[in-house]
């Protein structure tokens, strides 16, 4: 632990998504290096599987991991307090049983008394139950600072165009864009949610690769939200403290066998579930490209479909060579890290583009939905990938196969190619810069207080 910080306590409490927990935990484990004590707090079910990892990697830390319990019903039941696998109309239902957790949160807060409190995007109640326990409070916004000012620019002035213009779009993708600022659940839209944690932060927390364009956005969300936006850094983990296990083996034997950057990995991410026609669209863009590959998919829970139900006919006979299809779960962090690997077809969710980058892999980019379509742009414009285009919001076999030629084999690849290298050097070079930044700001918060 780094002696130049006091003992500080800190409750984490993010939302009870993939996307979300993996960042809280990597910052969680910054501070816990510079003598913060954290606490973590999250329903049973996703914190199980944190728990027997923290402890097969036997993490040197001193995050505490506290359970809070929801509201079961016949519709909710313990198994489905995450948002992994969860059928999506369940999820106006778990925000409601979140939010119906907050008196015991309280609770929790009157045991630990923690010195201050990192919340999400979806629960305004934390910080408003904080500050009444005299509690400091900071959102910890895991969306990239480009999606961030690009949301809440729509939301404050909807409008008026987006001011940075790398990221224009027509009037028809901005509005699929922010739609789903209008789900709502117990009274709340998404965009009611986003704002009240907002204003109810002291200063705010947010991911970044800290390049030139998303230093523009930036200062952009900073001046929308009227507050300092602290930059963190890409909070990938470090793929050598991952310890391997029997199943990771097998990704890795078969990597072993393959050349420098020959492979594509196939992802898009823990909570989109990709239908029949994309996965078929994705199927012969592979085959097409007669490039190797390794495709993760997965199906909502309650979903009892196989592989042969939703690949074309004979596919996996005809590419056992040169791929392999797996079902729900892959080790994606070793499989990125891996040199055999040269390219990452992504739906460009924040957490894989940042790991992708880090890992100095270029981007096959296929947005699919939220902030999604943001991140494929910058990846496009920051030159660290290519995106694949639609025709009508369908992907064709034809271009997913172009794309991933070009990103993979094609000399109008290389400077793609070139220029994710340089950037997750970089990174790499860059170290911990923002932790320590963000360490700091977290510190001088609680003397003022």
């Amino acid at each position: 632990m780094d002696p130049k910080y006091q003992a500080c306590k800190i409750l984490m409490l993010p939302w009870l998504a993939h996307g979300h927990l993996s960042p809280f935990l990597e910052l969680a484990k910054k501070l816990t290096d510079r003598n913060f004590q954290v606490y973590f707090c999250s329903t049973p079910v996703t914190l199980n599987p944190i728990k027997e990892n923290h402890f097969k990697n036997n993490l040197i830390s001193s995050i505490q991991f506290i359970e809070i319990n929801l509201p079961c019903t016949q519709e909710l039941p313990p198994n489905y307090h995450t948002t992994k696998g969860l059928p999506p109309h369940l999820m106006p239902v778990l925000k409601t049983a979140f939010d119906s957790s907050k008196e015991k949160f309280r609770q929790i807060i009157r045991l630990l008394k923690p010195d201050l409190l990192i919340y999400d995007f979806v629960q305004p109640w934390a910080p408003e139950i904080a500050n009444q326990e005299n509690v400091e409070a900071v959102v910890f916004t895991t969306f990239g600072p480009s999606a961030n000012a690009f949301l809440f620019h729509y939301i404050v002035n909807p409008d008026k165009d987006f001011p940075i213009p790398e990221f224009g779009f027509p009037e028809r993708k901005i509005c699929e864009i922010i739609q789903f600022l209008d789900n709502l659940s117990n009274g709340l839209t998404d965009k009611e949610r986003f704002l009240q944690c907002m204003k109810k932060s002291r200063f705010v927390i947010v991911k970044t690769l800290l390049n030139g364009v998303e230093s523009k956005t930036l200062d952009y969300f900073s001046c929308l939200v009227g507050k300092e936006v602290v930059p963190v850094g890409s909070l990938v983990q470090d793929h050598l403290e991952i310890k391997s296990s029997d199943s990771e083996t097998i990704f890795m034997d078969w990597l072993n066998k393959r050349d420098f950057s020959s492979v594509v990995f196939v992802s898009f991410g823990t909570e989109f579930f990709l239908s029949k026609d994309e996965i078929e669209a994705i199927a012969f863009g592979l085959e097409l490209s007669n490039v190797c590959f390794i495709w993760v998919i997965r199906f909502p829970r309650g979903q009892n479909l196989s592989l042969d139900e939703v690949l074309p006919k004979d596919f996996q006979n005809r590419v056992e060579e040169r791929g392999i299809v797996v079902q729900g779960w892959a080790p994606q962090a070793k499989i990125l890290s891996h040199p055999s690997i040269g390219g990452f077809l992504s739906h460009c969710g924040w957490s894989s583009t940042l790991e992708s980058i880090t890992f100095g892999v270029p981007i096959i980019a296929m947005p699919m939905q939220y902030d999604q379509h943001l991140n494929a742009r910058m990846v496009a414009y920051i030159g660290v990938g290519i995106e694949v285009q639609s025709e009508n919001d369908k992907f064709s076999e034809d271009e997913i196969s172009r794309v991933i030629r070009q990103v993979v084999l094609l000399d109008e690849g290389k400077d793609v190619r070139k220029r994710v290298q340089e950037l997750s050097a970089k990174i790499k070079e860059n170290g911990d810069q923002g932790i320590e930044v963000v360490s700091k700001k977290l510190l001088q918060l609680v003397k003022k207080s």
